[in-house]
């Protein structure tokens, strides 16, 4: 054991730390250079990028423009968290954590910054008055899952993912450890979902929109390759349901926005009219 880890009385930090996101990986917060957002026509601007999180928000807002509210139309700005775009003066003005996505709305006498995903689905949610109950008890039964998954994806994205597919060595002890919890995350929707249609019951709700992206996504075999692995097949009610959410078209669409990998006619780096979405090129 000669060559194990000893931790160091006080922790410094030391680059290269490796792995993918080595180079974007810090310890501080705040910006690293002065640059100003860009400001769309539409009073809703997204600066975001098609990963697990920021999908939640294009969805979401695909969703609402679906249902009809023309309020809805929003400018989607790329933002290369590889680049280092969200440590960008401006953008950190929005989102002080440095994380997409980040929405700016303009419609008020004073623009209203939201950041955190979670935060951008409660607050569209309310302000468009869809996707969540009025009903007190199923509107808590929608937050409560709303909640979990945020509470929860750390552990799948951070803990599962990184160790599993990111990291630049594989070590048995931390996948062991953040596999046993994505498949007890699994089973917890599994069990949840053997019991009603949707998320929080009979509806289709920002509790779905929010847990798709990871967990749909995840048990339909498109993150981190890892299908097999964590044997999503087994999970027979997660699958229905991600298949039903996977179908809808604004899901579709809002998958699409901010994606700059896969196939051409999945990639809409930038979204800025519902146009922008109707081409395959």
């Amino acid at each position: 054991m000669s060559d194990q880890y000893v931790p160091p009385q006080v922790w410094t930090w030391e680059q290269p730390s490796g792995g993918q996101f080595a180079s974007i990986n810090r310890p501080v917060a705040g910006a690293t250079h002065d640059k100003d957002m860009p400001v769309g026509e539409h009073p809703l601007q997204l600066y975001s990028l098609a990963t697990p999180n920021g999908v939640k928000a294009t969805i979401m807002l695909e969703e609402l423009l679906a249902l009809g509210h023309q309020g809805a139309e929003y400018d989607a700005w790329l933002i290369n968290i590889g680049e280092g775009d969200q440590f960008a003066s401006g953008f950190v003005e929005i989102n002080p954590n440095s994380k997409i996505p980040a929405l700016l709305d303009r419609s008020g006498p004073e623009p209203v910054r939201v950041f955190e995903s979670g935060s951008i689905l409660l607050y569209l949610a309310e302000k468009f008055n869809e996707l969540l109950s009025t009903d007190v008890s199923v509107r808590t039964e929608t937050l409560n899952w709303l909640f979990w998954q945020m509470g929860s994806a750390p552990y799948l994205g951070g803990g599962f993912g990184h160790f599993y597919a990111y990291a630049p060595e594989k070590y048995q002890y931390p996948i062991d450890r953040f596999t046993m919890e994505a498949k007890r995350q699994l089973d917890v929707l599994d069990r949840n979902l053997a019991q009603r249609q949707y998320m929080a019951g009979d509806e289709y709700s920002i509790a779905d929109i929010a847990i798709y992206p990871w967990y749909g996504v995840l048990a339909r075999g498109e993150l981190y390759n890892a299908a097999e692995f964590l044997a999503v097949q087994d999970y027979k009610h997660v699958q229905r349901w991600a298949e039903e959410i996977a179908a809808r078209p604004a899901v579709q669409r809002g998958r699409k926005v901010n994606r700059t990998w896969g196939e051409a006619h999945e990639q809409v780096s930038e979204r800025h009219r519902a146009e922008d979405l109707d081409t395959d090129q």
